[in-house]
Parts: structure tokens; sequence; C-alpha cells
């Protein structure tokens, strides 16, 4: 079975299934032969994920592309939705915030910069809005904490206990969504 291996100074392997691609992570000093057995004891697992990923591609390709015109109109609406979003939950969290951007992204759905403006991705407004909520609070607890550290997710569990369950939905679907993006 083919696969990357990323060494490193962690102490046990791990395997991460990333789109097509099968990634061993493994310690510095982890012998060949001994990742070779990991890998192979793992083998079933592997392939398991490897064909959900498969049919998670072939699914989002299946899905209708989005034009310019449908992305502007996406933007439009995030415009319209996440300020709202955002202002509701800014004082519940704790913090203020800067500029609101809405961009057409690839691979992130927001962002905070450490001046407080916020950015979100305008296929948001494609996801439940749980979704969207759960996104926002993510960026304001940004505010507080700049980092995904185990204070940052207490600070987003606090204001919205919900999180993990629209996060999963987001790792799941999330992916189908960007995939909708043509570019054109």
């Amino acid at each position: 079975m083919e696969y990357t291996l990323i060494r490193s100074s962690r102490r046990t392997a791990a395997i991460q299934i990333k789109g097509a691609e099968v990634v061993v992570r493994a310690p510095y000093l982890m012998s060949a032969s001994h990742i070779e057995r990991f890998v192979s004891e793992h083998e079933d697992w592997i392939k398991k994920h490897l064909e959900k990923a498969a049919i998670r591609k072939a699914e989002a390709n299946a899905l209708p592309k989005l034009n310019q015109e449908d992305i502007r109109a996406l933007a439009a609406e995030a415009m319209r939705v996440i300020p709202e979003r955002v202002k509701y939950y800014a004082p519940l969290v704790g913090v203020s915030y800067g500029r609101i951007t809405i961009r057409n992204q690839r691979t992130r759905w927001g962002s905070c910069s450490k001046k407080g403006n916020l950015n979100f991705n305008c296929l948001l407004m494609l996801t439940p809005p749980e979704v969207i909520d759960s996104v926002v609070v993510h960026e304001l607890c940004h505010r507080k904490v700049m980092n995904h550290s185990d204070r940052f997710y207490a600070e987003v569990l606090k204001v919205y206990p919900d999180y993990k369950k629209w996060d999963k939905w987001l790792k799941k679907n999330g992916a189908a969504i960007m995939a909708r993006m043509t570019g054109d």
C-alpha cells in the first residue's frame, strides 16, 4: 500500500486519510519495518476510509457548480446575514470586532485578523444556520484566544454548546460545498 511518511517528534504512529492520499505519521526513531507492520495491521481501516473518501468525492462532483452570478448572490446574502449574526454573538463572547468581509474562498470558512477584522466565506450560505453561527462564534472567540488550544475551545463551547456537532457537520459536508466553486 502506498503512503506518504512524515516523521516527527511524536511518540506514536498515526494514519490520516487526506482525500485519496494515505499519510502515516511516525516518530523519528521508529524503524521502517515497524511502520510497515503498523500500516499492514490497519489496512482494512485504511481501505474503508479511502472508499468513504471516494464516495464523498463522487457526491461532491455530482453537485451543480456555482457560476459567478451564483457566487455574487451568495455573497450578497452573506453580507445581509453574517453581520447580524456577528452583532448578536459579539456581546455574548464579550468582544469587539473590526471590519467584516465576505469572500469566496476554496479552503477557509472564516478567519480573524489580529486587528479584529473578520472574514467569512460566502459559501456558508449553503450550510444550515447553525453552521453559520458556529463559524461566527469560532472567529469571534479568536478575539480572545488567537489559537486552537483547549482554552480557545472552552470559550467557543461556553457561548455555543452545540459547536462540536455543527463543526462535525462542516467537516463532513464542507469539501462537497467548496467543490462547487468553478472559478468561472
